[in-house]
Parts: structure tokens; sequence; C-alpha cells
């Protein structure tokens, strides 16, 4: 499978903003912190899934971004997609051209491990992963060592 770090990171990304979406809309400066993915990185994978109407972002003091959909109504499968990323075991992208332009002994089976990849991604949700007490505990470290960075970034001001 080919999953590159533009899915894995755009999946986390969305999986945090929805974790702390009951509040008030969410910077990307958090996610960033919490996450430790790059800021202009996150702006390139939100502008893409503000596009696939995920995300809304909220604009002026105290913008950010709020989901668009219910966390019940995102698919991981659909934040994959919308990042234009894909779930594909085959060497050739699908295309059957795998050995010197024809198709090769075990195409088809890396064809199906795709499907069976991308069907299970589509049947879990934002919600599913909410619901799992280990990303809430995972989240409430996070959530701890942002607060340290940032009252370590107060008092070295």
């Amino acid at each position: 499978m080919r999953l590159t770090t533009k899915g894995r990171y755009a999946v986390t990304a969305m999986l945090d903003l929805a974790i702390h979406s009951d509040r008030e809309p969410v910077t990307l400066s958090d996610i960033s912190v919490r996450q430790d993915i790059s800021l202009s990185y996150l702006e390139q994978l939100f502008a893409r899934l503000r596009r696939s109407e995920l995300v809304q972002s909220v604009r002026g003091p105290g913008g950010g971004y709020r989901l668009g959909k219910d966390t019940s109504k995102i698919a991981i499968v659909d934040i994959i997609d919308a990042v234009d990323e894909s779930v594909d075991a085959t060497r050739c992208q699908g295309h059957g051209n795998c050995q010197h332009g024809e198709t090769c002994l075990t195409h088809y089976l890396w064809e199906d491990l795709s499907q069976q990849i991308h069907d299970f991604l589509k049947g879990i949700s934002l919600a599913d992963l909410m619901a799992r007490q280990e990303v809430r505990r995972i989240s409430g470290y996070q959530d701890e060592r942002r607060e340290l960075i940032v009252r370590d970034l107060r008092l070295s001001s």
C-alpha cells in the first residue's frame, strides 16, 4: 500500500480538529503544535479539505477551522481522497502495465487488496476514531504538551 505522509497528516489533522472542535474554531497553529506538522503543510492540506467541504474556515479574531460535516459523516477515505492520495497496493497505480507494459501475475491480487483497504477506510468515520479510548488518552497528552509549550513561550518573551 502506498499511503504517503500527505494522507497520514491529513487524517491526523482532521482527527485533531474533530477532537477540539467542540469549543471554538481550531487554528492550524494549534494543530501544528499538537501534531508536529509544519504550518505551511497544514495550510496546503486544509485548502484541499476546504474545497472538498470537509472543513470550513472561520475568519477574524478567534477564527480557525470547523468541520464541514458531522464526524459520523466523514469517513477516513473521504479525507484521503480530498488530498488526492490513493490507497493503491499495485506497483502500476492500477494501470495494469506492471511488468514491461503488461499486467503482472499478481496484479489482480494487489488490486483486490487496494479495494479491501479502500472499503475498510470507508467504513471508519472520525466519530469512530474519536470514540476510541486510546485516541482520547493520546489527545490528552498532546493537549498537556501544547500548554507547556505555550507557557514556556510566554515565560521566554
